[in-house]
């Protein structure tokens, strides 16, 4: 029996003895992760006038032509009718100074801006500028700082596995954290059936819903690995995706120096190539070309398969894409094509991609 002794002699080789002056830590490394960013996360409350039909559902622009009101018997001094829409979502704070990462679809369009912070503070904010393509934008505060900010981090140096922490405003709930891994890395947008962004992003099953977009995804350490953009809904939810930092830090760089973002394009519409008995290591095959656009004026046809940019093998249109992004507009770009079983060299240069108008 003198196994079952508890006293202090008996003790002295079992490994739940308790050391003198130690406790076990009640305290997770989200919680210091969240201490170290955790003030830089702000909300965005956006503001946007829409002018609505009124009239019988005559436009509002109609309304305000002169001679139809007087034609029609409408006061002169009458402003067609309008309503007012509310947005909010989250951003975090990257300089002192003010300047603050969010979504372009937050505050795309918005009259009035209004950034609330963790400390109760709520402050009149300005687009610096937003880029669609991206869907990234930048917001300075009016007020002077400083302001607490988060450390960005790495996002090259992600490993699938690593921990993911969200950190956001879902649903107008202030302050919300999530926990979770990185669940996959690159993943094209164009995957998501989404058409009209040029992204590859951050996987993960932390979750994000409706207000956390443009808030920051931690690492373990506290530090800013990507932003918040978008949540899969319907089959297959509990899927969320951020916009990698080191994509992110650049684009913000272009958007603080000029207020917007230059992105190079070929002219050309893709798609991939499955195995045949031409090629058997994939690539982008041209399905259409603008016309006098930088591959049509450099001699690309429908049907050619672009396996290499600038010495780098392309596998599929989104590594094209991307490579045409790295080679920017204006800067000389090498492409490999295969051609009716031969490999044939083209030399282009990339113009300015701009998007249309929106209505």
């Amino acid at each position: 029996m003198a196994a079952l002794v508890v006293g202090a002699q008996s003790l002295g080789a079992l490994p739940v003895r308790a050391v003198p002056g130690a406790a076990l830590s009640r305290q997770s490394f989200v919680a210091e992760a969240i201490r170290r960013a955790g003030p830089a996360v702000v909300t965005i409350d956006t503001v946007r006038v829409v002018p609505a039909s009124g009239g019988g559902g005559l436009p509002g622009q109609l309304l305000q032509d002169p001679l139809f009101r007087q034609f029609f018997g409408l006061p002169s001094g009458q402003q067609p009718p309008s309503r007012t829409e509310r947005g909010q979502g989250s951003g975090v704070l990257f300089q002192a100074d003010g300047l603050i990462l969010t979504n372009a679809h937050v505050v795309e369009r918005s009259d009035r801006v209004m950034v609330g912070l963790q400390s109760g503070q709520r402050v009149e904010g300005k687009v610096v500028g937003l880029d669609s393509f991206t869907d990234l934008a930048v917001v300075r505060l009016l007020d002077r700082g400083p302001w607490p900010t988060a450390p960005l981090g790495n996002s090259d140096a992600l490993q699938v596995g690593d921990w993911a922490i969200a950190v956001g405003n879902p649903f107008g709930l202030d302050n919300t954290v999530t926990l979770g891994i990185v669940s996959n890395l690159n993943r094209n947008v164009s995957k998501l059936g989404i058409t009209d962004k040029r992204l590859d992003l951050i996987q993960t099953d932390a979750a994000i819903n409706p207000g956390n977009s443009g808030g920051p995804l931690l690492n373990a350490d506290g530090e800013v690995v990507g932003i918040n953009t978008l949540v899969r809904s319907g089959p297959g939810a509990g899927l969320g995706f951020a916009i990698p930092i080191n994509r992110a830090r650049a684009i913000a760089a272009q958007l603080v120096a000029t207020g917007k973002v230059s992105h190079a394009m070929i002219g050309v519409a893709l798609e991939p190539v499955e195995g045949s008995a031409a090629t058997t290591t994939g690539g982008a095959r041209v399905r259409s070309l603008q016309p006098e656009g930088p591959a049509a004026r450099a001699g690309l046809r429908p049907g050619d398969v672009i396996v290499a940019a600038n010495g780098t093998r392309i596998s599929n249109p989104q590594q094209l894409i991307s490579a045409v992004e790295r080679a920017g507009v204006g800067q000389p770009l090498k492409l490999t094509v295969q051609r009716d079983g031969a490999l044939r060299r083209f030399d282009l240069i990339p113009t300015e991609l701009v998007r249309a108008p929106r209505p």
